[in-house]
């Protein structure tokens, strides 16, 4: 089964109003319980998971997120240990890795995406890939049968909202702010325009990450049309803040869960 096959199959067999993707950083707080808070995102109605790869200049992301991979950077995570991790999560629901462009032009983009397939890895989201640049990324991940999630903003124009939404591989990312990754006291009031604008130029589930971080927050997201939502910075935070960092994280990963039954 492909990479786009493992995630559409997830999609449509969540049981939910909207699909729940829980966000990893590979190595943090360390490996072990890295690999630990995926299983316990799993166990807590994950049906999908995108596993963070640590870098040194993450545009897209808050400090949440940007400070949980400083720290993974600085324990010695490479990028081998995300795909291992991505790998081992993966055979039990599908994981996309986020990954930053530059690790991927130092391997190779080939390279790059038959490493993700050997290790069982179904997407990958490459949040700095400029839509005129995809097609050097694009055509080595069809070949190894590994989706290619792009992403669209509230700012990206109807022209290119199109080429994009008619070259996504999985689903289509929808960021619902105009700013990086965070969590937010409320969900912007067009979302469910801009998610509609989406859906109407692709054929793959529409997933909306960015800004999400209550239960209350992801049963919106899906009331406005969302087919997936993705947690990220709640979830560290979550990690930062308990004694058991995999049992905090399952509890929040839950309770999204059942808001999204």
């Amino acid at each position: 089964m492909s990479g786009s096959e493992r995630i559409s199959q997830a999609f449509a067999a969540d049981g939910k109003r909207a699909a729940l993707m829980p966000y990893v950083m590979a190595g943090y707080p360390d490996p072990a319980t890295a690999l630990a808070i995926g299983r316990a995102c799993v166990e807590a109605g994950a049906d999908l998971l995108e596993v963070g790869v640590p870098f040194s200049d993450p545009l897209a992301d808050g400090p949440v997120i940007h400070a949980a991979g400083t720290a993974a950077l600085q324990a010695g995570t490479t990028l081998d240990d995300a795909l291992e991790l991505a790998g081992e999560l993966g055979t039990l629901v599908p994981t996309v890795l986020m990954c930053y462009f530059n690790p991927i032009l130092a391997r190779g983009p080939q390279t790059f995406a038959e490493a993700l397939a050997q290790a069982g890895v179904s997407g990958l989201i490459v949040p700095d890939l400029p839509l005129e640049e995809a097609p050097a990324l694009l055509e080595p991940c069809d070949q190894a049968e590994v989706a290619l999630v792009p992403l669209v903003a509230p700012t990206t124009t109807e022209k290119r909202l199109a080429v994009i939404g008619a070259g996504a591989r999985g689903f289509l990312y929808a960021v619902s702010v105009t700013g990086t990754t965070g969590e937010r006291a409320d969900l912007d009031r067009g979302l469910g325009d801009m998610l509609a604008r989406a859906r109407s130029h692709t054929d793959v589930p529409v997933a909306v990450g960015f800004g999400i971080g209550t239960p209350q927050q992801a049963g919106a997201a899906a009331d406005a049309g969302a087919d997936g939502v993705i947690v990220a910075s709640r979830l560290i935070r979550a990690a930062d803040e308990a004694d058991d960092p995999a049992r905090a994280v399952g509890e929040v990963v839950g309770a999204m869960a059942s808001a999204l039954r």
